[in-house]
């Protein structure tokens, strides 16, 4: 049986006209990649998302490919888009260029990040000699060439770089100051750690929207992979869940549709009406949560 407090949740959802959503995907590197990421595309379209970001390669190695599947959802689906940009491994003239080349091709949203070493995650971090040391820099780059919308990263459970909670939540309060219009959450697993996180934020006087990013688990391997890169903790509930499945993808995906969930609807609970799905390029998972939140295509 549903209990009352999960009814009163699912109808809530349904009576929301400030919810919103918005995706993250990834630029396919295959033909027979590309044609999933339009067939998911095309599946989450009629939700009418915030927006669809794409994400951007450590130097700006899929630079050409995220401006050319940025210029096409927008073109396609109607759905406004939004290109990710990094510092790394560039100039401010050969960043500048590239928010330039989004702004001529209509592109008026991006997701502005430091970037993480080529080396990979953990790495420290070396700024061009003549490039954005950081993405506060960055923001106040991209603010100086035209009027966008700007989403930067926030870390619910700390950036793995910094020292201490007072100097993470000041680095996003720099980022907000310089001209970001929202932050993005890292994906997390334990709610408490983004409620926490937004209560060092206001309490620091950053007013922005601090938006959840989450991570449905289409393969908890793979997942975990990336949480042991970034900082983000699996829970020891939730490894226990998926103990043993790795084998069996019905049973995982079922699993994982709860668990994703029990996590939304929590947040829900909490007056959270903003959300980002990292869909790792997939929409199935993607779309159960919406209908989850009472997002339904017209």
């Amino acid at each position: 049986m549903i209990d009352d407090n999960a009814r009163a949740s699912r109808l809530t959802a349904e009576k929301r006209p400030d919810l919103q959503l918005s995706f993250e995907f990834f630029p396919p590197k295959t033909d027979v990649m590309e044609q999933k990421f339009w067939e998911s595309i095309h599946k989450l379209a009629p939700l009418k998302p915030r927006f669809v970001s794409v994400t951007y390669g450590a130097g700006g190695g899929t630079r050409e490919r995220t401006l050319r599947m940025v210029s096409s959802i927008k073109a396609d689906t109607g759905v406004d888009a939004a290109a990710h940009l990094t510092c790394v491994g560039a100039s401010r003239d050969e960043v500048d260029a590239v928010v330039r080349g989004y702004q001529a091709a209509g592109i008026t949203r991006i997701v502005a990040l430091r970037g993480d070493a080529p080396e990979g995650v953990g790495q420290p971090f070396t700024a061009h000699p003549d490039g954005y040391r950081n993405a506060a820099e960055l923001v106040e780059g991209i603010r100086k060439i035209g009027d966008f919308d700007i989403s930067v990263a926030a870390y619910p459970e700390r950036h793995p770089q910094s020292p201490d909670w007072d100097s993470d939540i000041a680095n996003l309060k720099r980022k907000i100051d310089a001209g970001a219009t929202r932050a993005i959450t890292q994906m997390f697993f334990k709610n408490a750690d983004y409620l926490r996180y937004v209560e060092r934020a206001r309490a620091a006087g950053v007013t922005a929207p601090i938006v959840p990013g989450i991570q449905p688990i289409h393969s908890f391997k793979q997942i975990s992979g990336f949480a042991a890169r970034t900082g983000a903790t699996i829970p020891a509930w939730m490894a226990e869940r998926f103990e043993g499945l790795e084998d069996d993808p019905e049973t995982h995906a079922l699993v994982a549709s709860a668990v994703a969930a029990e996590q939304v609807i929590e947040l829900l609970d909490e007056g959270v009406t903003e959300f980002h799905i990292y869909t790792l390029n997939r929409s199935n998972l993607a779309l159960a949560l919406a209908r989850l939140l009472g997002k339904r295509p017209d």
